[in-house]
C-alpha cells in the first residue's frame, strides 16, 4: 500500500509540474533580429533573440502581426537557436527554420515536440 501511495504522489507531482510550463502567448521577445512581411504585406513575422543568461542557451521567438488590425500573437518558440530563417509560401503560410505554419492557426513550441 505504501508503494502505491508513493507512485500516486509521484504521478500527481509530475502532472502539476507539466502544468507549470508557461503558455506560449506569455513569452515576450527581447531583441528583434528579423522582420519579414507576407506577399500582400498584411502580415509581418517578427523574430526575436531571447538571451536567458550565462547558464541558458539562446532561444528564438517569432510573432505574427496583422498590419491592418495591429494585433499580434506568438507562433514559434525554439531553444538552442539563435537565428530565424523565414520564408513566406503564400499570404497565410510561412516556413520558419524548416517548420511550416499557417500563421493564422498554427503555433510551434519546442517544449511540446518531445
Amino acid at each position: 500500500m505504501k508503494k502505491l501511495s508513493v507512485i500516486l504522489l509521484c504521478l500527481l507531482l509530475a502532472l502539476l509540474l507539466c502544468g507549470c510550463v508557461p503558455d506560449l502567448q506569455r513569452i515576450r521577445g527581447q531583441e528583434v533580429i528579423r522582420e519579414c512581411s507576407s506577399p500582400s504585406g498584411r502580415y509581418t513575422i517578427i523574430a526575436y533573440l531571447n538571451n536567458g543568461g550565462a547558464t541558458v542557451d539562446y532561444a528564438v521567438l517569432c510573432t505574427v502581426k496583422d498590419n491592418e488590425t495591429g494585433s499580434s500573437r506568438n507562433i514559434y518558440w525554439n531553444y538552442h537557436c539563435s537565428d530565424a530563417a523565414i520564408e513566406w509560401i503564400d499570404d497565410q503560410t510561412a516556413v520558419i527554420n524548416g517548420i511550416t505554419l499557417n500563421v493564422l492557426k498554427n503555433t510551434w513550441d519546442y517544449r511540446k515536440q518531445q
